[in-house]
C-alpha cells in the first residue's frame, strides 16, 4: 500500500490529514486500553512471568532484570508521549469551549439587550393602557353628563310648557306635568 503524500511549498513531504487522523485514532486507542483494567492484568501477568522465569532458573536474574529495566524505560517514554498528546487534545478541545463560551456570553448580552428594549416597550405599553383607561373614563363621564343635560333640557322644556298652559289657562286649572321633572 502506498502512502499518500502531499507537498509543502518548500518541496518537503507531509503525510495527508487522513493518515494523521488515523494515527492519532491509533494513539487515542494504545491511551484508552493503557487505562483501563486489561492493561492492568497484562501487565501484572507480565511481571509475574519474567519473575517465575528466574525463580525456575530457565534466565538469569541479572539478563531478565536488564531487559526488564528497558522495557519498562522504553513504555514509561511512550507513556509520557501519550499523556502529553492526550493533553494536547484536551487544550485543543478546551481551546474551542472557550470560544464557545465567549460566543454564548455576547448572545447573553444581546438578548439582555433586547430584554431591556422589551422592557423599555412594555412600560411604554402601559403608559397608553392608562392613557386609554383615562380616555375612556372621560368618555364615559361625558356621556353621563349628556344624558344628565338632557335629561334636564327635557324637565325645563316641560316645566315651560307647564308654565305656558298655566299663562293660557289664566286661573284654568293646570294640567298635569307630562313629564314631571326628576325628583318630584
Amino acid at each position: 500500500m502506498q502512502t499518500s503524500l502531499t507537498t509543502q511549498h518548500n518541496g518537503t513531504p507531509v503525510h495527508s490529514d487522513a493518515r494523521m487522523y488515523a494515527l492519532a485514532g491509533a494513539i487515542q486507542y494504545a491511551i484508552t486500553w493503557v487505562g483501563s483494567p486489561t492493561s492492568l492484568i497484562v501487565h501484572t501477568v507480565a511481571f509475574i512471568v519474567c519473575f517465575a522465569v528466574c525463580f525456575l532458573h530457565w534466565l538469569d536474574w541479572n539478563l531478565m532484570l536488564t531487559v526488564l529495566t528497558n522495557v519498562v524505560s522504553l513504555e514509561a517514554i511512550y507513556l509520557a508521549i501519550f499523556i502529553q498528546f492526550s493533553v494536547n487534545q484536551q487544550a485543543k478541545s478546551l481551546s474551542g469551549v472557550v470560544e464557545d463560551v465567549e460566543s454564548i456570553q455576547e448572545d447573553v448580552e444581546e438578548l439582555g439587550e433586547h430584554v431591556e428594549g422589551i422592557k423599555e416597550d412594555v412600560e411604554d405599553i402601559q403608559e397608553d393602557i392608562g392613557e386609554i383607561s383615562e380616555d375612556a373614563a372621560e368618555e364615559v363621564r361625558k356621556r353621563k353628563q349628556a344624558q344628565m343635560l338632557e335629561a334636564l333640557s327635557n324637565d325645563v322644556k316641560a316645566m315651560l310648557l307647564h308654565i305656558e298652559s298655566l299663562k293660557t289657562g289664566a286661573g284654568a286649572k293646570a294640567a298635569p306635568l307630562a313629564n314631571p321633572p326628576h325628583g318630584k
